[in-house]
């Protein structure tokens, strides 16, 4: 912000602009080839007098283009903004710059990697990914399970061997330890770049009365009216949505995995989420928008918990594509790993939910790549 205090006997109250991206989210964008769409709005309690764009070269701090907004008499306190920038290769850094009528100034800023060593920029960056798996195989009301734990601690080991995923396993937890593990990561500290991978698996639970889907925890009672021993999906949506990581992918091994999404009944893949982008627009969407994806084992159904020390049906796919489903490009992308589980029986199911943003996606992205 900036303020003009030259005049000492001038009284000034007033309230700095606002300035909000709905495109790109991210302070820092990497670009293949040059080509942007930005979106925000620029709001003030005090009539705005000019809104400009400003792009430099980040490393000379040479001005490259300079425009100003036209604001209509009827938009002086607020102002909606897009447009489609072509960018050169470099760094470029782009400030949005507004001034209201008081002279008061707010600026906001992105950095914006351009050109043939973008993804490479990127994939050099300090950023991190965190499995949180939720597994529970031993129950005190409900029959056990042969396969979640050891589910989760292959998948695991793929991550983390495979991926460098940073992982953590809660075995067999109670609603409260399940509650408290996710708040706890929620109060973690991340950067625009860092991905939480989500899974559970286990029982689940549709209750017809409710309209709701439910995890089974380890202490869930059978004869629970009210479902306060089970954990609630709308609760582990909201909870969830709210942590602070940009890119999440929540991945559920349950029964009725699919009535996580609220809008399910029975609903299939459809072809348009099979539909491969290039490279380089992966990696553009997953650094600009903000990710909430699910994928479940099932919808509305029972899914099979397999056969002991060979994986639940789903997890053995799954596994397989963690493991097979990256190209010579070291990158598996959502699109690629489903490609893995559309073939089980039990169709599985795959949304989006929260604050999801059009274009968004997750990658595991090879160690060492």
């Amino acid at each position: 912000m900036s303020l003009d205090y030259t005049d000492s006997q001038k009284k000034l109250a007033s309230t700095l602009p606002k300035i909000t991206w709905q495109a790109p989210v991210n302070e820092t964008i990497f670009l293949k080839d040059g080509s942007l769409e930005i979106k925000l709005s620029v709001e003030s309690k005090t009539p705005l007098t000019s809104v400009k764009l400003i792009l430099l070269d980040k490393a000379s701090r040479e001005t490259i283009a300079t425009s100003f907004v036209n604001i209509p008499e009827e938009k002086k306190m607020s102002v909606q903004i897009e447009k489609k920038l072509k960018l050169n290769d470099g760094v470029n850094e782009l400030q949005v710059v507004a001034q209201n009528r008081d002279g008061i100034e707010a600026v906001s800023k992105k950095e914006i990697h351009v050109g043939a060593t973008a993804l490479a920029d990127a994939a050099s960056l300090n950023r991190k990914d965190y499995a949180l798996i939720f597994a529970t195989d031993k129950y005190d009301n409900w029959k056990a399970l042969v396969n979640p734990i050891f589910d989760a601690r292959t998948i695991a080991a793929d991550l983390q061997s495979t991926y460098g995923f940073s992982t953590e396993i809660v075995e067999n937890p109670s609603q409260s330890q399940v509650l408290d593990k996710l708040r706890e990561y929620a109060e973690k500290k991340y950067t625009e770049l860092d991905q939480l991978f989500v899974l559970f698996a286990g029982h689940g639970f549709y209750d017809d009365t409710f309209k709701e889907g439910f995890v089974v925890t380890r202490e869930s009672l059978p004869d629970d009216p009210g479902r306060n021993s089970y954990l609630r999906h709308s609760v582990l949506r909201s909870t969830i949505n709210n942590n602070p990581c940009l890119h999440i992918f929540l991945v559920m091994d349950v029964c009725f995995g699919g009535t996580f999404d609220e809008n399910v009944a029975t609903r299939a893949l459809d072809d348009e989420t099979y539909k491969a982008p290039s490279q380089s627009e992966i990696i553009t969407r997953k650094l600009k928008f903000k990710t909430r994806k699910y994928l479940t084992s099932g919808g509305k159904e029972y899914v099979s918990d397999g056969i002991a020390g060979r994986h639940s049906p789903f997890a053995k796919q799954f596994i397989e594509g963690l493991e097979k489903g990256m190209g010579s490009d070291g990158i598996l992308t959502i699109t690629e790993l489903l490609t893995y589980v559309e073939t089980l029986k039990t169709a599985p199911q795959y949304g989006k939910f929260g604050s999801d943003q059009l274009g968004s996606d997750f990658v595991f992205v090879v160690k060492g790549n």
